[in-house]
């Protein structure tokens, strides 16, 4: 029987903690991508700068994230969190050096460092999980963590374009680092209970950093190996890299915001309150389904594949809408869908999957994600500056989900 998210939030202290710092740590990183957008847009006024910005924001966590799950399967997963936390901290300061286009360099530089080492921290974070909850505990748990997420997209784009309209990207910049700081001080205070891995761990102390670096290409081939052997983990695994093919509508928000409903400096406001309509359409969705149909493993594949046509049916929707309230409800309405194949394809990895491979696994799916949203990302700048209006974009895109809809649910729509 799933947990009620008050009762896991007060009984469980030691998730309350990582809660605690992902509220801060995301709060920041929307503050930050907000200013990032419009700082880039202001540098160049190019979509095709921005699809670069996007490729640069995820591309790296597809090269880096399989290695990183050897990492995260090796040393103790809160370690690689806090040191994650601290070297993203590092490179958000680097940005306040940005200030003409012949720094944009820095830019790139920047971004590329900081999503390499989030490609460390977001697989730890889900695999640290079960070392947290118990099982029944654990829908709940990434429940509750997709909600976090949504509601700092919500919160934290809405307050990141007031910030960048009202302060400027710098204040923007200060205040993300400042929240990886108090993340990574938060987090050290959790506590993790042994689990099998211990063995492993402690038959690593000692050895020199080459003699483990020797052993991790057999290992990354591990842990691809039990992806494709197992057909139920391999669909769950690849799910939201499937969702993320039409990732370009991440560049599509920021273009409506800014050419077709701007409103305050440089379109801030309104891409801010997109990305808050998106945020909040993220929250909504796992809760409201978990509400309807329960945490049962069928339901859970279910609602993956509706999931994907939710997202259609928006994306679809917002082509046709004609002001930016209106739009904000699409865009809200076909987030409800994204989340629900997010948070729950989370949740069935994390039951099927044994720990010891666990980051790897995540590590696969992340670098997989981060992939086709880069590439679906950069192909949508290229396309919009070819004269393709946001509307067409969306319709594009609201067509891309249709099929990948279909895909997925030929794989898990059944008993």
């Amino acid at each position: 029987m799933a947990v009620g998210y008050l009762e896991l939030l007060q009984r469980n202290k030691q998730f309350r903690r990582l809660w605690y710092g992902q509220i801060v740590s995301q709060l920041g990183d929307w503050l930050d991508s907000i200013a990032l957008f419009i700082l880039l847009l202001n540098l160049t006024g190019s979509g095709q700068a921005l699809g670069l910005l996007l490729l640069a924001e995820f591309l790296p966590g597809a090269l880096v994230s399989p290695f990183a799950g050897v990492v995260i399967d090796r040393l103790p997963r809160k370690l690689v969190l806090i040191a994650s936390d601290l070297g993203r901290a590092a490179m958000v300061l680097l940005l306040l050096l940005v200030n003409s286009p012949a720094d944009l360099w820095l830019v790139y530089v920047a971004v590329v460092l900081k999503v390499s080492m989030a490609a460390f921290f977001e697989p730890a974070r889900s695999a640290i999980l079960p070392s947290l909850c118990t099982r029944e505990e654990l829908v709940t748990a990434n429940a509750i963590s997709g909600a976090t997420w949504s509601a700092m997209l919500a919160i934290g784009a809405a307050l990141g374009g007031l910030v960048a309209a009202t302060l400027g990207v710098r204040a923007a910049f200060l205040l993300d680092a400042a929240s990886f700081l108090l993340s990574a001080a938060i987090i050290a205070t959790v506590q993790v209970r042994p689990s099998e891995r211990s063995g492993a761990d402690q038959a690593s102390r000692g050895r020199s950093v080459w003699a483990l670096a020797g052993q991790a290409g057999g290992e990354l081939r591990d842990g691809l190996r039990y992806v494709m052997r197992h057909r139920d983990v391999f669909w769950l695994t690849f799910t939201k890299a499937l969702w993320s093919i039409g990732g370009g509508v991440l560049l599509l928000l920021t273009l409506l915001g800014r050419e077709v409903f701007p409103l305050g400096r440089d379109g801030a406001l309104s891409i801010g309150l997109l990305y808050a309509a998106r945020g909040l359409g993220t929250g909504i969705g796992p809760l409201l389904a978990l509400r309807l149909g329960g945490d049962g493993q069928r339901f859970l594949r279910r609602a993956i594949v509706i999931g994907f046509f939710v997202t259609a049916a928006g994306y679809l929707a917002l082509s046709a809408m004609p002001t930016l309230a209106l739009a904000a409800l699409a865009v809200l309405f076909a987030h409800l869908g994204g989340s629900v194949q997010w948070v729950f394809s989370t949740a069935l990895l994390q039951t099927k999957v044994p720990d010891q491979l666990l980051g790897r696994v995540f590590a696969t799916e992340y670098a997989a994600l981060t992939l086709t949203t880069a590439l679906s990302a950069y192909l949508t700048g290229v396309i919009a500056d070819q004269g393709v209006s946001p509307w067409a974009l969306s319709l594009g895109l609201g067509g891309v989900f249709l099929v990948t809809g279909t895909i997925i649910g030929l794989a898990l729509w059944r008993e």
